[in-house]
């Protein structure tokens, strides 16, 4: 092994957890070194206000209400930065701004601007279809430069960004009241994001979403009449598709789904079978896992000449009853990039979006060919470890 490739195993390995915490309750944890601290004289910030969810009497569904989410900050994507460094004056998201006022190499803090609550407030008076948005959310900080993403950071701030995943999932999983929890990442002003600064966020539910129920139907349903573990079949069955595989990955599949929703839609997903969530990843699948995704961004930038906006969500195992993850649930990183050409976008437009029935434009085979076919420079993942993190 090479002096560097120690250098980064073992910086990779030593990367302690300080959690510090707001005048208001709200959790800052930095990740690596810590290097200042929070300011005395903080300004609280004031609890959401109206935060809420109601019931949909015909779906069954639950739909969030919070007004305080339009007061949040948003830059865009043409925010400058400083002629001497790769900061933006006016990101919330960079060091000395009001979320971290110092530097650092990563960092989750609690939403301001949540959607859910871990201590959110009653239904307003005579809602009798309403309920508390009890959860948590939280934005994850890849990196302090505001310039960036997935596919430009080093390997050692991908494996990062993906430790501070792991540890941040297994500490939401660990409180039995929630039972889903959503590592996702919003890129680019055409799927919603505010801000440009490479972040994405987590949000815990104590319930499960209906999708994701419906995922815990069909996977129970399969087993139950077929005896085995439907994602298990669907990794061979993608295996055995080498027109729709995008990359080779010893861990994970990499492929464009055989059902696609979304023109350029990637699934990188588990091949093993008890990998149902970030904290059953073993050292050899975190790597693999850092280098599929980042490989995925990559082509994605090279697909049209531009930085791709997508939608990423990251699927782990739902809690059930028990409190346990669903058996036969695979882990995965779900791609869902909006654009089916370089100017052209696939909106969900009236059956779509009225019946949950998607039209998808582009054949599947053809998308993963142009991905495939994409150039990805060599990058070097020896001795890239990813660590555990602990507190300091």
């Amino acid at each position: 092994m090479t002096a560097t490739a120690w250098t980064h195993l073992w910086a990779a390995s030593t990367m302690p957890r300080h959690a510090l915490h707001h005048p208001d309750g709200r959790c800052l944890y930095v990740y690596g070194p810590l290097r200042g601290g929070l300011p005395a004289d903080e300004t609280v910030t004031p609890p959401p206000t109206a935060l809420h969810q109601r019931r949909d009497l015909l779906t069954g569904g639950w739909v969030a209400i919070s007004p305080t989410r339009n007061a949040r900050p948003q830059t865009g994507s043409d925010v400058p930065t400083t002629p001497a460094s790769d900061r933006s004056p006016s990101c919330p998201l960079c060091p000395g701004g009001p979320e971290v006022p110092f530097s650092y190499d990563a960092a989750v803090f609690e939403n301001r601007f949540p959607s859910l609550s871990p201590h959110p407030p009653p239904p307003p008076p005579g809602q009798d279809l309403a309920v508390p948005s009890f959860g948590r959310c939280e934005v994850v900080l890849y990196t302090e430069s505001h310039v960036g993403s997935l596919a430009t950071l080093t390997p050692l701030q991908v494996a990062r960004v993906v430790a501070v995943w792991r540890d941040r999932s297994r500490d939401l999983w660990a409180q039995r009241r929630h039972r889903h929890v959503l590592i996702f990442e919003n890129r680019g002003e055409e799927v919603g994001a505010t801000l440009s600064h490479p972040h994405g966020q987590i949000y815990a539910f104590d319930r499960l979403p209906p999708l994701t129920a419906q995922r815990v139907v069909t996977l129970v349903e399969h087993r139950q009449a077929m005896h085995r573990c439907l994602s298990c079949e669907i990794v061979a069955r993608d295996d055995r598709a080498p027109d729709r595989a995008v990359a080779r990955n010893d861990s994970f599949g990499v492929t464009v789904p055989y059902a696609a929703r979304w023109p350029y839609e990637v699934h990188v997903r588990a091949r093993r079978h008890g990998l149902r969530r970030l904290g059953d990843l073993t050292p050899s699948e975190r790597v693999d896992l850092a280098a599929a995704l980042q490989e995925v961004v990559i082509r994605y930038d090279g697909l049209f000449g531009t930085d791709l906006p997508y939608m990423m969500v990251a699927a782990e195992a739902p809690a059930g009853d028990d409190g346990r993850p669903q058996t036969d649930w695979h882990l995965s990183f779900e791609f869902l990039p909006p654009h089916r050409s370089a100017t052209k976008l696939k909106v969900r437009a009236s059956v779509e979006t009225s019946t949950g029935l998607f039209i998808n434009d582009t054949l599947p085979e053809l998308s993963a060919a142009a991905l495939a076919d994409v150039a990805v420079p060599p990058t070097s993942w020896d001795g890239i470890t990813v660590p555990d993190t602990r507190p300091a």
